[in-house]
């Protein structure tokens, strides 16, 4: 056969491959995406590189988790029913918050519950005291889950609690991230089953055909001790959460302690999440109770993830923001939400409340204050405050409005948290536990961002930014 002839069918076999590739994929953008922006970029990445793109989009592009969450929803819902059934604490709101007390129940399908004790925890240095000694004196179950688990200091202090509250017969798991917690070695995780402590990472796999997992993550930081006492927030378990022993890289962060009905909720989000990742079903027995706290704060748990809970966190605040009438007081580590976010924090400023927004001077990721940065004036032009808080760096994840709502948890204002990873968080009616809130977010309101120093950006850092910025659905 001439040669001529061999390349005229070798570039008749590419042309026919890119062609299916591309038409394969396109279709299956069309049935599955929801964002056009997302549809849009990924047609156009495997229209100029069909084989490269079409990987990509395998990779990185398809929501496997809700395919597989499908599969197992059926009996959390079945038992949210149920929890909202029996709940003897199952309270209805009136007044302003009501409408977002009514829709946030029927988003999430768990009630807002009384009889709850909130205790506000700053740092490693507040918070792990209190975990520590709920592990100590645990008789029945210690469940835990956290994004990051380190195996320094603190970390060794957890796993010797841990390993001997499974030596004394407490039922004891642990869930870590697959990636937050190390990917390809994980010193905790294999130190944990060396002390025979059952432990599991969250979507992890060296296996090419498992990589799609590797963009969502499980963000959420938990820990249910005998489903009486419960902990949430943004803290991890490392040495650098320390702050007074002055590490080299210092997290400051803000936990909550949790006693009452709303533990059963988060003990219920962490079965899931053990479930989702092992196959095996905790007894309810063991790890899930309701008990009265010895206050008697309104609560209820709001989860969210790329599986079956997609942008309920999201959907919280919006609502939540369009109820303002005073104040919104908003504190988070990264700021890189969409344009719904934007739109109705910066509608709320025009129509007279008063929007601060606190976010670190410098946070541990670089790239995201570049993007930051370039996302940022909207909402000065619409009158939100905007602060820089000093070093250290502050993990936090607040929200307050009119001094009442509050919502806190794991989740941070920005695309990849909304959309992408697994998060809690908790909503409070609680207006003392809002006003102290509020108060610590002021006190971090250090210096005012304003038009001209975004303006005095050179030429060069405004392009830095703004090519950052391109990828914010990714940082």
């Amino acid at each position: 056969m001439p040669p001529d002839l061999h390349l005229t069918l070798a570039d008749l076999f590419l042309t026919i491959l890119r062609f299916i590739l591309v038409s394969s994929v396109v279709l299956h953008i069309l049935l599955t995406k929801r964002n056009t922006a997302s549809a849009i970029g990924w047609m156009g990445i495997c229209v100029m590189m069909p084989i490269l793109g079409t990987i990509l989009y395998l990779m990185f592009g398809i929501n496997r988790v809700t395919r597989l969450a499908k599969k197992l929803v059926s009996t959390r819902a079945t038992g949210r029913q149920e929890i909202s059934k029996l709940s003897s604490w199952h309270h209805d709101l009136d007044g302003q918050f009501a409408p977002l007390a009514r829709m946030v129940g029927r988003l999430t399908a768990r009630p807002l519950v009384s009889g709850n004790s909130i205790t506000i925890l700053h740092d490693g240095d507040g918070a792990y005291p209190h975990m520590l000694e709920a592990i100590e004196n645990a008789q029945k179950s210690v469940l835990l889950c956290s994004y990051i688990f380190r195996n320094d200091t603190i970390g060794e202090v957890f796993v010797q609690k841990l390993a001997q509250a499974h030596k004394r017969g407490v039922a004891v798991r642990v869930l870590v991230d697959g990636i937050g917690s190390g990917y390809f070695l994980s010193p905790l995780y294999r130190r944990l089953l060396r002390e025979g402590v059952p432990c599991g990472r969250f979507m992890h796999s060296v296996w090419p055909w498992r990589m799609p997992f590797i963009n969502l993550r499980n963000h959420r930081k938990i820990l249910v001790v005998d489903g009486r006492t419960g902990f949430l927030g943004g803290l991890n378990i490392g040495d650098e959460n320390m702050v007074s022993r002055r590490p080299s890289h210092p997290v400051s962060d803000t936990h909550f302690k949790v006693e009452g009905p709303v533990v059963r909720q988060l003990a219920e989000a962490a079965t899931w999440d053990w479930h989702f990742t092992t196959h095996e079903t905790l007894s309810d027995d063991l790890f899930c109770h309701e008990y009265k706290g010895t206050s008697d704060s309104l609560a209820r748990i709001v989860t969210a993830g790329p599986d079956t809970d997609l942008e309920k966190i999201e959907y919280t605040t919006l609502q939540a923001i369009t109820l303002a009438r005073r104040s919104i007081r908003v504190m988070t580590p990264y700021f890189l939400p969409g344009a719904r976010f934007l739109t109705e924090l910066g509608l709320a400023a025009l129509r007279g409340v008063q929007v601060d927004l606190v976010i670190p001077l410098r946070s541990n990721h670089r790239v995201l204050d570049w993007a930051c940065s370039a996302n940022i004036a909207p909402l000065l032009d619409a009158g939100t405050r905007v602060w820089l808080a000093d070093p250290p760096f502050n993990h936090s994840k607040l929200m307050v409005v009119d001094k009442i709502w509050s919502f806190v948890g794991s989740s941070n204002l920005d695309i990849r948290s909304l959309r992408l990873n697994f998060e809690i968080n908790m909503e409070t009616y609680d207006p003392a536990i809002a006003q102290s809130l509020d108060d610590f977010i002021s006190s971090h309101k250090n210096h005012r961002l304003t038009h001209y120093d975004l303006d005095k950006r050179t030429k060069l850092v405004q392009i830095r930014d703004s090519f950052a910025r391109l990828f914010m659905p990714y940082l």
